[in-house]
Order: structure tokens, then C-alpha cells, then sequence
């Protein structure tokens, strides 16, 4: 198990990382929630084509996940922050004002790269914290992030009326916003890889225990990102699509309490529930229940408990496994995985919606499947045994 960190004070640390969530997380979610429709009604595209520049930013973002973990283990969060906000801002910025689709392609690369650069950036201070002061700072940042994503599909709809591309321009200056933040943070965890990326990445492959955690929790990312993107495909306008997202933000906030104890995201039972939580409410949209509101709210509640048990539980899995100057390595590979699965999965669901009402059903129920395959081979690591067993033995009188 891996011995966390001193609590060096990094309340500031915190502090920051929370508002640089607040910040990109309004951005994103006013200009991702909406743009699905933007690229279906305003520009003309496909299912298909949607699909396909979605899943570019998918696979870009996590193909270079596994390189820019490691990366970030010996450069440092900060700087690596700072670079992830200009990029994405770019990316925003074209998303917002282009209408051809090699000019989308290069927006989705943008966003891409940035995302593959920010999370380990951001993670990594959290991960650097003692125990106690993590798990709840991770919660912190998660409420934050779903605050922002209650607020930012209305944001999103709001500055939709002059047009989409204000809102692209929007979410551009508020990932400004955040690069200056990270210029704050002059101090990252005070202990960083002495060795390069190539190095970083081999300790991470050698760890039969870690890999094994990896591809269980591999199709989480797929079965959690196309909730978005089934539901406006489904035919919805935009005012559902942005109560659908509310209320999934919103139920998947209410969670982070519970999660923010000690030891407690990282059972497996919680990666176990968050799978199954999201295969149910693929199968009610597989049957039809997001065509009413009543059915629609519920679908979001089902993902949303699915999304707020899913964040925690991997995460903090990688930080109890991780080596305190690996966790960007290891965070690195994890999120490549599941990148690569996600963007293989996101081509084959547009390409199925595109075959009409009948692939659509057959996707949602794959997607179902795939969640509850995974849940079932979710299985205690041979630390969490050792906890157990060490708990058991100490209520023995």
C-alpha cells in the first residue's frame, strides 16, 4: 500500500486546484453539453461524423495520457497546467468559430492535448497530499465540478440565443482564467520523479497488481461519457439535454460526501455499484424511458450516482496504489486504457444511432453489458485484502 505523503499545510493548494475546477469546468460543460446539437443542427453533420470528432478529442486526450503522465512526474503540475489551459482555450475558441470539418479536427486535437495535459496536472497536487487531506480535497474538487456542470449547460443555453459561437469563445476565456491560476500555485508535491517518462511508464507496466485494477476499471470512462452523447442523439431539444445534465450533476454531487471518507471510495464495491448504476440507465434508455421527462430525470439520477461513484473510486485506487513520485505514470496508463476503449466504443455507438432505431437499442443494451461484465470482475486488491483481514483481527477481543 502506498504511504501517503506529509500533510505539508497545502490548504492553499486546495484552495486553487478547486478554483481552476470551477473555472474549466464552467467552460466545458456550457460549450460540451450544447455541442452536439451545435454540430447537428448549426453545421449539418452526421451521427456519424459527430461521433467520429468526439471521439478524436477522446482518443487524442488519452493516447497522449500515457506519455504526459509521466511527463508530469518530472517536469511538475504547474508548468504542465498552465500549457494544458492555453491549449484548450485554443481549442474552445476554433470549436466555437469554425464550420469545416478539418478545421473541427483540429479543435478536437486542441482539446484534446489539453485535457491529456490538465488532469494528471491537477490530480497529481491532490494525489499529493496526506490521506486524510486528499480524500477530501478530491471530493471538494468533484462538487465543484459538478456545480459547474449544473451551471454551465445553462450558461451554455443562455449565451446559445446570440449563438454557439459565444459560448465556444466563453469557455475559451474562462480556461484563460485558469491558466493564471495555475501560475499561483509556485509549489507542487514535494517529491518528483528523478527518472524520465520511458522509465516511469516501465515501473507502471511491471505492476501486475495496478494492471489488473486498470482493465477492470477500463470501460468506467466509456459507459459514463456516452450518457451525453445518447441522449441529444436520441432526438431530445436542448432544454432537456440540459435538465438531463443538471440532474446528473447534481445527484452525482450529492454523492461526494459519502466518498470523501478515508479508505472509502477505493472498495472495490464502489467502482462495483457505479458500474452497475450506469448500466441501468442505458437499459431504460434502451427501452424507451428517456423519451418522457419523468423517465429522462430518472436516467440522469442512474448515471449521476454512476459518475459521482465512478470519479472517486479510480482515482483514489491510483493514488493508494501509486508510488508517491509515479502517480502521474500510473494515472497515465489507466487513462489510456480507458481512452482507447472509449474512442473505439463512441465510433461504434454513432455509427449504430446512424442505422436507425434499432441500432440505437442494440448500442445502449452493449453499452449495458459491457458495465455489468466489468462489474462483475471487480475484485479486492491484495492491499484492500490485507486492510481487511487487519481490521478483522483487531475487533477480535
Amino acid at each position: 500500500m502506498t504511504k501517503p505523503l506529509p500533510d505539508h499545510g497545502d490548504r492553499h493548494t486546495v484552495v486553487v486546484v478547486v478554483a481552476i475546477q470551477a473555472a474549466i469546468s464552467l467552460g466545458y460543460f456550457a460549450a460540451m453539453a450544447h455541442v452536439v446539437l451545435h454540430l447537428k443542427v448549426d453545421l449539418g453533420l452526421a451521427a456519424g461524423l459527430i461521433g467520429l470528432v468526439l471521439a478524436l478529442r477522446n482518443l487524442v486526450q488519452h493516447t497522449l495520457s500515457l506519455p504526459v503522465g509521466a511527463l508530469v512526474d518530472v517536469l511538475g503540475p504547474v508548468r504542465i497546467g498552465v500549457l494544458a489551459c492555453l491549449l484548450r482555450a485554443a481549442g474552445f475558441a476554433l470549436l466555437g468559430t469554425v464550420s469545416s470539418l478539418p478545421w473541427l479536427v483540429v479543435a478536437a486535437v486542441l482539446l484534446g492535448t489539453g485535457g491529456a495535459l490538465f488532469h494528471p496536472a491537477a490530480q497529481s497536487l491532490l494525489a499529493g497530499l496526506a490521506e486524510r487531506r486528499r480524500a477530501r480535497g478530491y471530493a471538494a474538487y468533484t462538487v465543484t465540478l459538478q456545480i459547474a456542470a449544473v451551471l454551465g449547460p445553462a450558461l451554455g443555453l443562455a449565451l446559445l440565443n446570440v449563438g454557439y459561437w459565444l459560448v465556444g469563445l466563453t469557455a475559451a476565456a474562462l480556461w484563460l482564467g485558469a491558466a493564471f491560476l495555475f501560475a499561483l500555485l509556485r509549489h507542487g508535491p514535494p517529491v518528483r520523479a528523478v527518472s524520465g517518462v520511458v522509465s516511469g511508464v516501465r515501473t507502471v507496466l511491471r505492476d501486475r497488481v495496478f494492471l489488473g485494477f486498470a482493465v477492470v476499471s477500463t470501460p468506467a470512462m466509456l459507459v459514463t461519457d456516452q450518457a451525453s452523447v445518447v441522449v441529444p442523439l436520441s432526438g431530445v431539444d436542448a432544454g432537456a439535454v440540459t435538465v438531463f445534465v443538471c440532474v446528473l450533476a447534481m445527484v452525482s454531487a450529492m454523492v461526494q460526501p459519502w466518498c470523501a471518507v478515508p479508505g472509502r471510495a477505493d472498495r472495490p464495491g464502489v467502482l462495483r455499484a457505479g458500474l452497475l448504476f450506469a448500466a441501468a440507465g442505458h437499459l431504460l434508455l434502451a427501452v424507451g424511458a428517456g423519451g418522457a421527462l419523468t423517465g429522462l430525470v430518472l436516467v440522469a439520477a442512474l448515471h449521476g450516482l454512476a459518475d459521482g461513484l465512478l470519479q472517486p473510486a479510480v482515482f483514489q485506487t491510483i493514488a493508494r496504489l501509486a508510488p508517491p513520485t509515479r502517480f502521474g505514470a500510473y494515472l497515465g496508463v489507466q487513462t489510456f486504457l480507458s481512452g482507447l476503449f472509449a474512442f473505439a466504443g463512441g465510433i461504434a455507438v454513432g455509427w449504430s444511432f446512424d442505422r436507425g432505431p434499432g441500432g440505437a437499442t442494440a448500442a445502449l443494451v452493449v453499452l449495458a453489458l459491457i458495465a455489468c461484465a466489468a462489474a462483475a470482475c471487480a475484485r479486492p486488491h491484495p492491499g484492500q485484502a490485507i486492510d481487511a483481514r487487519d481490521a478483522a483481527q483487531a475487533r477480535l477481543p
